[in-house]
């Protein structure tokens, strides 16, 4: 599928990037202001100046925290991210507003390394969505490039004796994995039970996680013993958690504990995505401010640093975009090398979740001739398509036939409710039933699944740990503006192409809600349970890049200013939840 626009010269989008940001000539894609310096200046103040104070609001919930507790070595804590979110805003509004020849790829990578480290600590290891999961299966790969024998079960893995707390700060569990220290202890019913449950740090957070990782600290407690996780890893592609297993071994050769090899698998897994999207930002040949954008979510930035493999997904997918925007908008040919490039994203990408196939369809985008001939197109179609089929066969071969088969025993129920399930046969065979859950979702969970995707529930899933709505908003804007074509900007994607881009997208949807319906969804539920918005991050970038358009022009605003007022909201975000969880005292 190819369009008019497609025709527009190389020299054209490159006469674009260098001057459409701001307007200056000869800046290699400066994002500074328009307008008067002083201008400049009071927008730089101002932000600051209004984080600062809310910063300060919140220092009156951080006491009423230390009041509670005791621990008045939050304050320092708190002080710490009050300066380095200070000296984070003072840097990039430096750049943005007075020196006013960064580029994007260079803000990018200031802005997600500087928040990503600030909401690491803020919330910190295994508080993500599935974070402890993602966690154990990094801590396996780990072991097996450390050559490491993981427990002979071949399910359970093997943890270092100091490791053991995170999954148990309570110590009721057998250090083998196998169960309780005293089953006798244990009752179905009564105080016992609640008392004796596993803690894992993290999932809940309170004053008391921050004490605990005050206490223990990053460095090694000298239990050299070992002990077996009680969680069972991920089966999915090894290569979505190779980052973290990398933190993980180079944390155990400095000889950190157990949190310290919890910050590292996070710090290595957000280098990779800063790594990544400064890729992405540089191959895009318009719209980088929106990949941008998108990245600077509260709820990107959270997954961006935590173990999740969220995070391959969506820089990966991001970049998987860029290239098909790039082969089809800029480039004049198509290389080997790019199509070897767009298989080995998908190869990669596809396993982990692999409803973002679909994605693949962008490729599509781009015009035959630009292959060299209609043999040429096919044989590259084939190379892509075939890479991801026979990664899905390799990887979720087992898993797809277990859901397909209704003698397997994991068709038709839901473990986590406990009650039977749909089967892949009945929805086939009833359509409407599909369609109707699919519409209830959207109509009844359609503004969670916005906010989500924002970061209405940070943390683990926790809504008292969100963005306030009237923040949701003001990003939401933000996100729209930057997705508005500027003056003298060509629109590149026509409205052909914008009409397949939004097709993908709803059949990435579709096929999101459909894998919930099967796996998640008990027999009998109104909705599809399981849908969360995170899951719309990978696409979201292409969706937005089709708002630009011939009668919405962006005139004030320019990308920087945007930018930087995101970053602001961010780190209010980040400061906020910080003083949310200190007063939470048990």
């Amino acid at each position: 599928m190819s369009d008019r626009n497609g025709k527009l010269k190389a020299g054209a989008v490159e006469r674009t990037e260098q001057g459409r940001q701001t307007g200056f000539k000869g800046k290699a894609a400066p994002v500074g202001s328009h307008g008067k310096s002083g201008s400049r200046l009071r927008i730089w103040v101002g932000v600051g100046a209004l984080a600062l104070l809310l910063a300060v609001w919140h220092l009156t919930d951080v006491g009423n925290g230390v009041r509670a507790s005791g621990d008045r070595w939050l304050y320092g804590w708190y002080g710490g991210l009050m300066v380095w979110a200070a000296a984070m805003l003072g840097v990039l509004g430096y750049g943005i507003f007075i020196k006013r020849t960064w580029n994007l790829e260079l803000i990018f990578t200031g802005a997600v390394l500087g928040l990503g480290l600030m909401y690491l600590v803020v919330l910190p290891p295994l508080s993500a969505p599935d974070e402890v999961s993602h966690y154990i299966t990094s801590y396996q790969l780990a072991n097996r490039m450390m050559g490491k024998p993981n427990h002979e079960d071949g399910i359970r893995v093997n943890i270092r004796e100091q490791v053991r707390f995170i999954e148990d700060l309570q110590d009721v569990l057998k250090p083998d994995g196998s169960g309780y220290r005293d089953s006798e202890e244990v009752q179905p019913s009564g105080e016992n039970k609640e008392r004796k449950q596993a803690v894992i740090l993290g999932q809940e957070l309170t004053e008391d996680t921050y004490r605990t990782i005050h206490e223990r600290g990053i460095r090694s407690t000298g239990e050299n013993g070992r002990a077996v996780s009680y969680q069972i890893p991920v089966r999915t592609t090894p290569l979505a958690y190779v980052p973290q297993a990398l933190g993980l071994i180079a944390g155990q050769l400095l000889g950190l504990g157990g949190l310290g090899l919890l910050y590292m698998g996070r710090l290595f897994n957000l280098l990779f995505f800063t790594a990544v999207g400064c890729l992405t930002v540089r191959r895009l040949p318009f719209g980088k401010e929106v990949f941008c954008g998108v990245a600077l979510l509260p709820m990107t930035l959270h997954l961006a640093s935590s173990f999740s493999y969220d995070v391959l997904l969506i820089a990966l997918c991001s970049y998987f975009t860029a290239v098909c925007l790039d082969l089809a908008y800029r480039k004049q040919q198509v290389g080997w090398q790019d199509v070897l490039m767009l298989a080995v994203i998908m190869g990669v990408m596809g396993p982990c979740k692999m409803v973002y196939g679909i994605v693949a369809g962008l490729c599509l985008l781009i015009p035959v001739k630009k292959f060299g001939s209609w043999k040429s197109w096919v044989l590259s179609a084939a190379a892509v398509l075939g890479t991801f089929a026979v990664a899905m066969v390799l990887v979720n071969g087992r898993t797809v036939a277990l859901y397909t088969n209704p003698a397997s025993g994991y068709a038709g129920y839901v473990d986590w409710a406990e009650a039977p399930g749909y089967t892949f046969g009945q929805l086939i065979r009833t359509p409407l039933l599909v369609l109707k859950l699919c519409y209830n979702t959207l109509m009844w969970q359609g503004e969670q699944l916005y906010s989500g995707m924002i970061g209405g529930a940070l943390g683990n899933m926790d809504h008292v740990l969100n963005t306030p709505y009237v923040v949701i908003l003001g990003l939401t804007a933000i996100l729209v503006m930057l997705s508005l074509r500027k003056p003298g900007e060509p629109l590149f994607i026509s409205m052909k192409g914008r009409g397949w881009i939004w097709l993908l997208g709803f059949s990435c949807l579709g096929a999101l809600m459909f894998s919930m319906l099967l796996a998640w969804t008990p027999v009998g539920s109104s909705v599809i349970n399981g849908v969360q918005g995170r899951y719309l991050l990978p696409i979201l970038p292409m969706l937005l890049l089709t708002l630009k358009n011939d009668h919405v022009v962006r005139t004030d605003w320019n990308d920087g200013t945007l930018l930087y007022v995101m970053i602001g909201l961010d780190v209010y975000v980040a400061l906020r939840i910080f003083s949310i969880v200190c007063l939470r005292v048990s």
